[in-house]
């Protein structure tokens, strides 16, 4: 147990470059507490402990600001940043080396009793703001970008940006390990704007030929006495 808690402090250590020491994670990182009290939850939750466990994690949403329901599965060394407003729904599952950051929702879009939440694979980072809705599986190495709304499976190494989201990028596995740069991110319909632009300033400058011929024209047969 001893060393599940040193991995889970160690992954902090390497992944937020704000870390200073092993006593400041310990003291000072919600996200940290969150996964440890949703540890006990779903161990009496697996259990049939129900209402103790979700006691536990009403309380764990009192103290760190995160919701994590006990039902919901979690691997080993996620790192919830910051992790305020973050909600995780009772049939997630969550794979090894996940990044999430504050104001996530991992939510469900039916009432039935049944798997309606998503599954995170490995090595998954999803940014701020995010709402990934529904029993869709989010692929091994795959990007959520800041705001994003998903609703659809992304594959594996896939860059995900927009309402809806939508796929962006399918980086190679050299640039999978990558640092995820959220402010380097394409506006997909930032591009469609500025492509519809460009076709209209074309279509002005076929307009602005096409009165200069006709008016050439005209001027040519009233020269001609053709048009009085």
């Amino acid at each position: 147990m001893f060393e599940r808690l040193k991995e889970d402090i160690r992954t902090i250590k390497e992944r937020d470059p704000a870390a200073k020491n092993v006593i400041e994670i310990f003291l000072c990182y919600p996200g940290l507490h969150a996964l440890w009290l949703h540890r006990v939850a779903h161990y009496l939750y697996q259990r049939g402990w129900y209402t103790t466990a979700r006691l536990i994690s009403h309380f764990n949403r009192w103290a760190t600001g995160i919701e994590i329901h006990p039902g919901a599965k979690i691997g080993r060394r996620l790192f919830i940043d910051h992790g305020m407003g973050v909600v995780i729904g009772e049939t997630t599952e969550i794979g090894d080396d996940c990044l999430i950051y504050k104001g996530v929702v991992l939510g469900g879009t039916t009432l039935e009793k049944k798997k309606r939440h998503p599954t995170i694979g490995n090595r998954v980072i999803i940014g701020s703001n995010s709402t990934v809705l529904g029993p869709i599986t989010i692929g091994d190495g795959a990007r959520v970008g800041s705001g994003s709304v998903v609703i659809k499976s992304v594959p594996p190494g896939a860059t995900v940006v927009g309402v809806p989201g939508r796929i962006i990028e399918t980086p190679t596995p050299e640039k999978e390990e990558l640092d995820f740069e959220h402010g380097n991110l394409p506006d997909p319909l930032s591009d469609i704007m500025k492509m519809l632009l460009q076709l209209h300033q074309r279509l002005e400058e076929r307009v602005k030929r096409l009165e200069n011929q006709i008016k050439v024209t005209t001027n040519e047969r009233k020269e001609d006495g053709k048009v009085s």
